[in-house]
């Protein structure tokens, strides 16, 4: 039967198999859809399945990682206000620095579970999952299950995107949101559906409300591939891109009107905002002001923790170059090749379309990251992951393909060379990490090469030891990074992947103060704060340790003009705050911090009586 159906035309075998007797359930979800081969399936849920294991193995490891995000979350699951605006503590005196709708994913689960370190780092793993196995969903479409496989793995192995995946920073949300609306892009391409189109909109302005404009980065790719590739006329398809973009702005918009509307009295201020705005602070901190640096916006040119120099090849550099970069020259050759040998292809070709897709998004985002001004730190790459392992997929799997043309063949081969040499040089870069690793990836990779060059591989068995010496090329070096980053633990607000990677760096890496003897005194109080401290990094893990709401005066930096002066002190004459905290060094802790948080200290030392709690000192504003 299923030799006569190979025979028959397609649609001859669709009605076919519409007399077929039905498959159970289980069974196809197992083998998938007739259609694919038989090991395409199992080979998905192996992926899946060993992804989800390396994101979640001892992922409480880590503590609560970014405390001043988990303090949020804990927040939210003790006031719904709190909840809606990602404030910082459930007094809702001040919000963290960025929208909130990472933080409703995450407290969501840690409502259902209680709040705890697994319930902060559990939703980021299965967000990792999900974009696995969305990428691979849409390489697949355009290039086949191998090619999905191939960008899939390459995906969860990216030492970047293990981190993200194990660690509460909103870069997890915001990548899967992004490779969403790639797969409505690429559905929306193949049959010109502006409801796919619109439907990518959707996710691209959730993506706003994860990380603000760096969703947006991505769209000058997805616009120009659907522009040229789209099966209609020009006019359906800037009506349809007209669509998109209201979709964009109707998914983002409603949050900013509600936040702009919203009495500001009745509401926390806009941590990291300089006029209490959430749409200042999507076009200024988190804006133009991370691109072009300015006020507390510093980063170009600074140490690994912040990008290092600015220039065209930051992402081959100490800071990003292990992060991301192990088959990103792969994925440049890929894309030039696959440009190249589509130049003539007509215009609706699903290949040119996936290539200018993932292309897109790879240069345009990469460019922005690699000249970038303002606060930039290494694991935003992980953006970059999903672009790469697809290029590799796509690119890899279209030559692998064409393999009969010696043209083909000597660019698959460039790729394989290339992943080599700069393995070596990464991992050169740690003398002291397996040392023995970089020479094989390199012996192999010239193995690899020279067979492709010269053509050796004529019989099918060769064949399959080509490719599993190439997939051993292209993956043992960022696998093994990927596998140490797993096993590290992690915190602070700068992390890194790798093994030099001993917690993390910046702010709020000292891990939360619980047990101590501030924790238990804050853990006794009643009022709507337990305690006012200059600093959201000492708030959140004043927070975290007595699980009472702290006040964070002058927000990330301590210069955010929340609470002023006369706010704080109607706050202390209404009974609603019981101690202001002093000392302790923990990141924007002791007295002052900013204008605003000098004079709030002054005030306090003039007004009241100091005492010592622990490494603390601490004033009574009930007394």
């Amino acid at each position: 039967m299923t030799t006569l159906l190979s025979r028959l035309e397609p649609g001859a075998r669709h009605r076919a198999a519409d007399h077929a007797p039905p498959v159970p359930r289980r069974r196809r979800v197992l083998r998938g859809p007739a259609s694919d081969p038989s090991w395409a399936r199992p080979a998905l849920l192996v992926l899946l399945a060993m992804t989800a294991v390396l994101y979640t193995w001892n992922l409480t490891a880590s503590g609560y990682g970014n405390e001043f995000y988990a303090a949020a979350v804990q927040a939210g699951t003790q006031s719904w206000k709190a909840w809606l605006f990602g404030s910082l503590d459930s007094g809702n005196a001040i919000t963290v620095d960025k929208p909130p709708a990472a933080l409703w994913v995450a407290t969501a689960f840690a409502r259902v579970l209680g709040f705890s370190s697994f319930s902060v780092l559990l939703p980021q793993a299965l967000m990792g999952v999900a974009a696995v196995g969305l990428l691979h969903a849409t390489v697949k479409r355009v290039s086949g299950p191998a090619a999905g496989l191939v960008a899939g793995a390459a995906l969860a192995l990216t030492p970047v995107a293990v981190l993200m995946f194990r660690f509460n920073n909103p870069d997890a949300l915001l990548v899967l949101l992004m490779v969403a609306a790639a797969y409505c892009v690429t559905r929306a391409t193949e049959k010109a559906s502006g409801t796919w189109l619109a439907l990518a909109g959707v996710a691209i302005g959730f993506a706003f409300l994860t990380k603000m404009m760096q969703g947006f980065l991505v769209l000058p790719a997805f616009a120009l591939v659907y522009l040229v590739a789209a099966p209609t006329s020009v006019g359906k398809r800037l009506a349809h891109l007209a669509g998109a973009l209201a979709a964009v702005i109707a998914a983002a918009g409603w949050y900013i009107a509600l936040v702009e509307l919203w009495p500001a009295s009745s509401r926390p201020y806009i941590g990291g905002s300089t006029t209490n705005s959430l749409l200042e602070l999507a076009l200024g901190y988190n804006g133009l002001g991370r691109i072009l640096g300015g006020e507390g916006n510093g980063g170009g040119g600074g140490g690994t923790g912040f990008g290092g120099s600015t220039g065209l090849f930051r992402m081959f550099g100490s800071a990003f170059g292990s992060e991301v970069s192990w088959l990103l020259p792969a994925a440049l050759v890929g894309l030039v090749a696959g440009l190249w040998l589509t130049r003539r292809a007509p215009r609706t070709d699903r290949t040119r379309a996936a290539l200018l897709l993932w292309g897109g998004w790879l240069l345009v985002t990469a460019l922005v990251f690699s000249f970038m001004s303002g606060t930039t730190h290494p694991y935003y790459a992980v953006a970059l992951a999903p672009a790469i392992a697809a290029l590799v997929g796509i690119a890899g799997r279209e030559l692998w393909r064409g393999r009969g043309s010696a043209t083909a063949r000597h660019w698959l081969a460039g790729m394989v060379a290339v992943t080599a040499v700069w393995s070596y040089v990464l991992l050169a870069r740690d003398a002291d990490y397996l040392p023995w690793l970089k020479f094989v990836v390199v012996a192999v990779g010239l193995v690899v090469t020279t067979v492709l060059v010269v053509g050796f591989a004529t019989t099918r068995r060769a064949a399959v030891v080509l490719v599993a010496a190439s997939v051993l090329t292209a993956g043992l070096g960022t696998a093994a990074y990927a596998v140490t980053t797993s096993s590290v633990a992690h915190g602070g607000s700068i992390p890194t992947s790798g093994p030099s990677s001993a917690g993390g760096t910046g702010p709020g890496a000292g891990g939360s103060t619980q047990g101590d003897p501030l924790s238990a005194l804050l853990a006794t109080t009643t009022t709507r704060w337990a305690a006012a401290v200059s600093g959201s990094q000492t708030a959140a893990g004043l927070e975290i340790a007595g699980g009472r709401a702290v006040i964070a005066i002058g927000g990330w930096s301590g210069t955010d003009d929340a609470p002023t002066l006369a706010q704080f002190q109607a706050a202390v004459a209404n009974g609603e705050i019981t101690y202001y905290v002093a000392g302790g060094g923990r990141g924007g802790g002791g007295l002052g911090g900013g204008s605003t948080g000098t004079e709030i200290a002054t005030w306090v030392q003039e007004n009241f009586t100091a005492s010592t709690v622990g490494n603390y000192t601490v004033y009574d504003l009930t007394a």
